[in-house]
């Protein structure tokens, strides 16, 4: 959170205006960029507004949890109060959602989502916004698991008059999320009294803050239930969003008999697959006919390895994006491509029987195939020379094609624990995002360590594991990779550094010496012994994750430099540019350094590299 008092100190903060200059020195520590201006006006202009109704409902020792981060993601609540419930006597929490709108109606095809004159999309409404907040904290903070009648939910939209929002009331209302508008500023205040007396609120506070965070829901551990059973992940605003424009897609089609194209685009650990998950699960419990297809061998593997562990339907609702060359047009309802940024060209290769061989761009056979095609990408997560998958190219077949394209932006993370901070460090040391490396400053999401050798890597990650957190390690593609192994070997230590040796993951889709085959190495345990590349992490994520950044990128000077002689790659070509080279091991980096939910432990083969890391983070294996 980014600021916590009683209702009548933020009161007196508010008027004193040395609240939001607080606010905004915090947001620039934690997120390490200044809020926008429009926050600090919204801060500006709801925040005295929710002050000043608990004062006036003469509960001015209630504690006030600005900026609320939910756990694991990035995402924050306005405002959780926390006191104690005037009936029962037990710690009793409401989250707020402040909005400035005077007038905002329901979108004509779901009342889920709301259009407001601000926004050129559709937006969530602000009841079933807020109730996700809550349903998140309820599944992640042990303190509500345990208790959820303990905390309820309010939208607040404070300049509304019953005309101008009149319509937002026919959204679905619950303990979660209600909705008070200033016009009837008096209900809002019953609201607050019923559910919060006049105690102190420090206590409860102090418990929802320490209470214990919930492992993440794993995707793979989950995925069974998702698609047989029910929805398992609880999706948040733009995920929400993206959830409803697919479904209001789909209806439209099946009504009016016409087709149209989804787009969800997001950096690493924005829930792309989570909402991929949740629609297939949806589409399957409503008999609509539905696929699932990436192109990644790992992923749509262990989707049927674990989703399909018992129900064969269920193992062939996931496919590659090759297996569409002779689909019938239209022939499936929906095609929901996951990690569209790793689409190709062409669907052929050198394999193809001629009979098979369309001549048709691989994103229009995944067009065609479906009445509505949803694209899950992230742009920047292209680690192979060919691959192709982005927004322009998706409008632009489309287009050709004559249909609707909507495009539906992610913003928050889930990965790397939520946070932001993590993230744009990332970024900005790799050189993908403008500024230079900064130092890292340690949030309370995600933890950084540096190492000074493999060993004490392994032995780090393994005292975690040890303590029943999942790990892996994984490595730049700088040492050869053994791809047969004689029935009975075991597996041959490629990665080799001074003394130490450790073998890739396994190559092929058999189990070697009891280590699983490849496409299993990030889900399996027993993944733990190899060490893994991009092509096998890629799409997936653990605890804490070990990347050893190996001679194809070393800090010289003040800048990176990409050696391309140092990758053994087989992608590469003598064809592919020195510029594509460097993009793709950057961003191989990236994928790599962003696997982690809890933390990331890097080690560099060199020794000037390993020098510039230490100036910029400070924590090592040592001192944790």
């Amino acid at each position: 959170m980014l600021f916590r008092d009683s209702a009548a100190a933020v009161a007196a903060e508010c008027f004193s205006g040395a609240l939001f200059f607080r606010l905004t020195e915090q947001f620039a520590h934690v997120h390490g960029h200044k809020p926008s201006s429009s926050e600090v006006r919204s801060w500006e202009r709801s925040i005295p507004v929710l002050a000043s109704a608990l004062n006036d409902a003469g509960l001015g020792h209630v504690e006030m949890l600005l900026e609320y981060g939910l756990p694991l993601n990035s995402k924050r609540a306005d405002a959780v109060l926390a006191g104690v419930h005037p009936r029962t006597g037990l710690p009793s929490y409401v989250v707020v959602e402040l909005k400035q709108w005077s007038s905002a109606e329901p979108d004509d095809d779901d009342p889920s989502l709301c259009r407001v004159d601000a926004y050129t999309r559709a937006v969530l409404n602000p009841v079933d916004q807020v109730r996700g907040y809550c349903e998140y904290l309820v599944s992640f903070n042990g303190v509500l698991a345990e208790h959820p009648e303990r905390i309820s939910g309010a939208a607040y939209l404070h300049n509304a008059t019953e005309f101008g929002v009149g319509g937002l009331f026919e959204a679905e209302q619950d303990q979660f999320g209600q909705l008070f508008i200033g016009a009837r500023r008096g209900e809002f205040i019953d609201f607050l009294r019923a559910n919060l007396g006049d105690e102190s609120g420090v206590s409860a506070a102090d418990e929802l803050v320490n209470g214990k965070i919930g492992p993440s829901k794993q995707l793979m551990a989950v995925a069974a239930r998702e698609v047989r059973e029910r929805e398992q992940f609880v999706l948040l605003d733009e995920q929400k969003i993206a959830f409803r424009t697919v479904l209001n897609a789909v209806r439209r089609a099946k009504q009016s008999d016409h087709k149209e194209v989804v787009v969800v685009t997001g950096g690493p650990g924005t829930g792309k697959s989570v909402i991929a998950l949740s629609l297939l699960g949806e589409m399957y419990r409503q008999g609509t006919t539905a696929l699932h297809a990436t192109g990644s061998n790992s992923f749509t593997t262990t989707m049927r390895k674990v989703a399909g562990a018992r129900k064969r339907e269920v193992q062939d609702l996931f496919k590659y994006f090759n297996s569409f060359m002779k689909a019938e047009r239209n022939s499936i309802d929906v095609l929901i491509c996951d990690e569209a940024h790793r689409m190709r060209e062409t669907s052929a290769n050198r394999y193809t029987p001629a009979s098979n061989r369309t001549g048709k761009a691989q994103i229009e056979e995944l067009i065609d195939a479906a009445r509505v095609p949803v694209f899950l990408l992230d742009e920047h997560q292209v680690v192979r020379p060919g691959e192709m998958g982005t927004v322009a190219e998706i409008e632009a077949a489309a287009a050709k094609k004559g249909l609707r394209c909507q495009v539906v932006p992610l913003d928050s993370q889930f990965r790397c624990g939520g946070s932001d901070a993590y993230l744009r460090w990332v970024v900005r040391l790799l050189g993908l995002e403008p500024g230079g490396p900064e130092t890292w400053e340690p949030d309370d999401k995600m933890q950084l360590v540096l190492v000074d050798s493999p060993q004490e890597m392994e032995a780090f990650l393994d005292d975690r594991r040890a303590r029943k957190y999942s790990a892996r390690m994984t490595a730049g593609y700088c040492w050869k990779w053994t791809k047969k192994v004689e029935p009975g070997r075991a597996l041959p230590a490629d990665v080799t550094i001074g003394g130490w040796e450790r073998p890739w993951n396994v190559y092929g889709d058999r189990a070697v010496s009891g280590a699983p085959p490849a496409a299993l190495w990030a889900t399996d345990p027993a993944g733990f012994g190899q060490v893994g590349c991009v092509y096998t992490a890629q799409g997936f994520e653990y605890d804490w994750s070990g990347v050893i950044i190996g001679s194809d990128l070393l800090w010289r000077g003040d800048r990176w430099v990409t050696d391309r002689t140092a990758s053994k790659d087989p992608v590469f070509k003598k064809s592919t540019r020195d510029a594509d080279v460097d993009r793709l091991i950057r961003n191989t980096y990236k994928v790599l350094l962003t696997r982690g939910m809890i933390g990331t432990v890097v080690y560099s083969t060199d020794a000037e590299t390993r020098e510039k890391l230490r100036e910029l983070v400070g924590t090592t294996a040592r001192n944790q």
